[in-house]
């Protein structure tokens, strides 16, 4: 896919519109103008660094590699075990407390 049909056509999430439009400002072919990259960070409102890590990226990963946000290899701690899950969704399968419509935290904050 090119990045001039990326930018027409499709769904994609604004990390990948601003990246597509780093790559074709940066572009230094035969029919583009040439653009500091000062100019493509007043333009898009992005900062210098992030112009950089984008090319460093498409030089070292490719096309496709730069369009793509990587996953987070954080690991996030549970904060309720599976006894806790299920006594919840047990407690919001029941009916909720008299007077109330629905379950809600307002029941709780009454309480």
């Amino acid at each position: 896919m090119s990045l001039c049909r990326l930018l027409i056509k499709g769904r994609h999430s604004s990390q990948t519109f601003r990246t597509a439009y780093i790559l074709l400002n940066c572009d230094e072919g035969r029919y583009a103008d040439k653009i500091t990259n000062e100019q493509i960070s007043q333009v898009l409102k992005v900062g210098m660094r992030t112009i950089d890590r984008v090319k460093k990226k498409f030089l070292e990963e490719g096309f496709e590699a730069s369009l793509e946000r990587r996953p987070s290899p954080r690991v996030y701690e549970k904060k309720a075990d599976g006894d806790v899950e299920a006594h919840l969704i047990a407690l919001s399968c029941s009916n909720p407390p008299t007077g109330y419509g629905k379950w809600s935290l307002g029941y709780w904050q009454t309480k």
